[in-house]
């Protein structure tokens, strides 16, 4: 019987006619492409000139590439190290837990979803808005908690009034306070939403030797018949506001305005100048800027965690599934705890699947596209940049240059190659076992 070897020898047409479909496949879907790239890369923008490496040195002189450069860094660095690890902890969790089916199947579930409407998702998830945006909703609701927003954000002090705003936000009464005379504290500018349910203003008693009283109120009569730094029987009180009496820069006395607006200082306050507080009048609290210049590339990079963490626990999962329970028991019975069992079996045993996982994740986020296009806004797109995202608007948007675009089409294939041709011998390595 002749032997394998034989028959494609003596037949080596047959192989050919069965290769030859793929062959043409591969030289038009692949081949070509790259050879076309490559070639066009040595032109200028008409395609006319050749120009040799100088869209290439573009990519490292051009400031927009140099940011999608630095971002391209941070992905390959962090994504895949945040993807693993979680993916190992949700291994390792699924085989402690009853309802590792469901947990496994919630954790997986957004693979199922495409980059583009993920990236649609956490647009909105990162809104600025709290009441559009789940993540500032979040925060603002735990910060909030703890330190609750002003009442009075927008209230401001006449322009001819006698509150002077000071530098850090606080309003000032100009004049010293005498104890028995009343103070009034005239405020403006405050929204009509803001004033529903306030009670009326009412006149600061006087008399009273051993206290200075005031009263802080909107300062505005519908239709303008009010009668200014005066109150008026239709002005809203505004309550809740600090009132502090300064002397020499130190707080001597500090009350807050009652439902009425009135307040009441003891003696101490004689002679100094009241302050209303500036926390009365600070802005509320409106979130993270989350598409930021400053955050935008971590913002991403937590959505494609969020759905890539599912893959590597679904890969980790079945190496960890192959793992000898003989070698784990043993580790227990030599007087291990479970953190070293971890740590010194568990991980080395899986380090060749961890590696295919970092591996598998590094390739894929070269090439990361889709979240940058959709989740910045236009204001920090630029600064969320990635090299993907660099080729496509350089090749295909008005004022784009092909050239250039063709080079970084090239270099963007120089960095995976190395990374393809370890993991390819890590795999002939692993198969010669």
């Amino acid at each position: 019987m002749a032997s394998g070897n034989a028959v494609i020898k003596a037949r080596s047409w047959v192989v050919v006619c069965f290769l030859l479909p793929a062959l043409l496949l591969l030289g038009a879907l692949v081949v070509y492409p790259i050879v076309y790239t490559l070639w066009r890369s040595l032109f200028d923008k008409s395609g006319e000139g050749f120009v040799g490496l100088e869209n290439f040195g573009e990519i490292f002189t051009n400031d927009d590439i140099q940011t999608a450069l630095r971002n391209n860094v941070i992905w390959i660095v962090v994504a895949p190290t945040v993807c693993t690890t979680l993916g190992l902890i949700f291994a390792v969790m699924t085989e402690r837990i009853r309802w590792a089916t469901a947990f496994k199947l919630i954790v997986f579930m957004p693979m199922a979803i495409s980059m583009l409407a993920a990236g649609i998702i956490f647009r909105l998830v990162y809104e600025q808005d709290p009441d559009r945006g789940v993540a500032n909703a979040v925060v603002t609701a735990v910060h909030d908690t703890f330190s609750p927003t002003s009442k009075w954000p927008d209230a401001e002090p006449r322009p001819d009034g006698p509150l002077t705003p000071q530098d850090d936000g606080s309003y000032l009464l100009d004049a010293p306070v005498a104890a028995g005379e009343p103070a009034l504290l005239p405020l403006v500018a405050v929204p009509p939403p803001e004033l529903e349910g306030a009670d009326p203003a009412k006149e600061p008693r006087a008399g009273d030797p051993e206290q200075v009283t005031g009263t802080v109120w909107m300062d505005f009569t519908p239709g303008g018949e009010g009668t200014d730094n005066a109150v008026d029987a239709a002005e809203p009180a505004l309550a809740g506001i600090t009132v502090e009496a300064v002397k020499d820069g130190e707080v001597v006395a500090s009350d807050t305005t009652g439902d009425d607006g009135t307040f009441a200082l003891p003696a101490e306050a004689d002679g100094a100048q009241l302050r209303l507080a500036a926390d009365s009048f600070a802005a509320p609290y409106n979130g993270v800027d989350w598409l930021g210049p400053s955050l935008v590339t971590p913002a991403i990079v937590g959505s494609y965690v969020w759905m890539w963490s599912g893959f590597a626990m679904v890969l980790i999962a079945a190496g960890l599934a192959s793992v000898p329970r003989e070698t784990l028991e043993a580790a227990r019975v030599d007087g291990a705890n479970e953190w070293q069992v971890f740590r010194r079996v568990t991980v080395p045993i899986l380090a060749p699947v961890l590696g295919v996982v970092v591996v598998t994740l590094m390739i894929n986020v070269m090439k990361i596209f889709d979240l940058v296009l959709v989740i910045p806004p236009t204001s920090s797109q630029a600064d969320a940049n990635v090299l993907a995202l660099a080729l496509y608007k350089e090749s295909f948007t008005s004022g784009g240059n092909q050239g250039v675009g063709s080079a970084i089409a090239v270099f963007l294939l120089l960095l995976v190659v190395p990374v393809m041709v370890y993991n390819i011998r890590r795999l002939r390595r692993e198969n010669k076992r």
